[in-house]
């Protein structure tokens, strides 16, 4: 079986320690295709992420959301690309509660050097959340 390479895989094959804002998050892989560039991913939403009122602070799932869609165009990458996030724009639904997230990511289209991302964060009982499009450079490694 042939092993993928690049930093989505490497991270997920644990050659490489996932980032510090995904272990924040609780972030973790449900899914992912390639070939259609679609990802599911959870996220534990501990007490540590909540507001005030109780649920989870806006700024978290927005996190939650960029670490949905990033991820379903960098599993697609090569080794040594990476497609930072030139855009994020975020549509909140209803509160969300302490739990475990579940975040869906797909590319809608991409280019050589664009993609453009599209997802949606449900809660504990499968409720629409949050929605999500972005934009990421795909940055190529240069000899």
């Amino acid at each position: 079986m042939e092993t993928r390479r690049g930093l989505f895989w490497d991270v997920m094959e644990g050659r490489v320690a996932p980032p510090p804002a995904a272990v924040t998050l609780g972030w973790s892989l449900v899914e992912v295709d390639p070939d259609t560039a679609s990802i599911t991913v959870s996220f534990d939403a501990g007490s540590h992420l909540l507001n005030p009122a109780g649920s989870v602070q806006g700024g978290f799932l927005a996190a939650m959301l960029d670490d949905t869609l990033g991820p379903a165009l960098v599993a697609t990458l090569g080794p040594g690309e990476f497609a930072p996030t030139l855009d994020l724009h975020v549509q909140y639904l209803r509160p969300a509660l302490p739990g475990v997230l579940r975040g869906t990511g797909r590319v809608v289209h991409r280019t050589r050097s664009i993609a453009f991302l599209a997802g949606e964060l449900c809660g504990t009982e499968g409720e629409l959340l949050a929605t999500a499009t972005a934009t990421a450079r795909i940055q190529v490694p240069r000899d």
